[in-house]
């Protein structure tokens, strides 16, 4: 709302608020009124959608993400667009109820903020490699560190007198890069959502069957500690800078704009090199000399 606008709701309010207390009468509130279809379809027929959304998978540091990237190899790109399901986190703020500071009141005071436990995500498995399925259960393996060695004498999975003993966190968690992007089919607003130190806590059985053929999916839980949401700069189109060198005020602010900013580069020109001589040389006077021939101004020798 501009403020001419707003000034002049508030001189009606005062103007009736005036009439009311001289006559003793009262005026209606603001209260819900006609709406035009305009407004509405500006308003409501805009909704953004669920189908939008892509999705970046990090790996941990060290041996572990080193095994996970060579056997994703080139196929990163495929894998991320292979996910097809995923959710947008929650969390809720846990409260500790307040007796004691007003008589008979009872006051609720935040004291964390809990995230959800993990998040889910759905891939297509491709016919090719099942790489989903292989790169969890990968991860999931290095996390157990389990053996799957064949030397005679060494233990391994196969064996049944065999224990886990598993690797130390910080060698199986991703600290950082663990994002859900959601965007629009106009790529005008985008919101990116980071996980913090995740792994891959569970993976969902794959029913198959004789029946008519479906799909083949594979949904992982991540866990994660919390998440972090920012927004992303959307890059300026051709089209979006079109209409703005079409329309005449922005084409006279741009003008405007970029007018200043040439006008200033003659002096910065002539600053950078009257500093760059007196260090050289150590006059002030010839740096000075020189910053002012090259900035366009008159030299005077003061």
């Amino acid at each position: 709302m501009s403020i001419v606008r707003r000034l002049g709701k508030t001189a009606v309010r005062t103007a009736q608020s005036y009439v009311g207390n001289q006559l003793g009468i009262s005026f209606p509130k603001d209260g819900p009124k006609p709406k035009g279809v305009s407004s509405i379809k500006s308003n409501l027929l805009r909704p953004a959608t669920t189908s939008h959304f892509e999705v970046e998978i990090a790996f941990p540091p060290g041996d572990i993400g080193m095994k996970l990237r060579n056997l994703m190899g080139t196929d990163q790109e495929k894998f991320y667009l292979s996910c097809c399901e995923t959710s947008l986190p929650g969390s809720n703020l846990a409260t500790m109820n307040i007796d004691n500071d007003y008589i008979g009141v009872t006051e609720k005071h935040v004291h964390r903020r809990v995230f959800d436990d993990v998040i889910e995500f759905v891939f297509y498995v491709d016919a090719e490699n099942y790489l989903p399925i292989k790169i969890f259960e990968m991860w999931m393996s290095e996390i157990a560190n389990e053996s799957s060695s064949r030397v005679p004498g060494q233990m391994n999975t196969k064996m049944p007198d065999y224990s886990y003993t598993m690797n130390y966190p910080d060698e199986y968690i991703a600290n950082q890069g663990l994002k859900v992007r959601k965007f629009e089919r106009d790529y005008k607003q985008q919101l990116e959502y980071e996980f913090i130190r995740s792994f891959p806590k569970n993976i969902s059985s794959m029913p198959v069957s004789y029946d008519s053929s479906d799909l083949l999916k594979v949904s992982v839980s991540m866990s994660y500690i919390r998440y972090v949401i920012k927004e992303i700069a959307v890059p300026v189109s051709f089209e979006d800078v079109f209409n703005l060198l079409t329309n005449p005020l922005q084409q006279a602010r741009f003008n405007q704009s970029l007018g200043n900013m040439v006008r200033g580069i003659p002096g910065l020109a002539g600053r950078v090199a009257g500093s760059a001589i007196n260090q050289e040389t150590g006059s002030s006077f010839l740096g000075g000399a020189v910053g002012n021939v090259l900035g366009g101004n008159l030299f005077t020798g003061r």
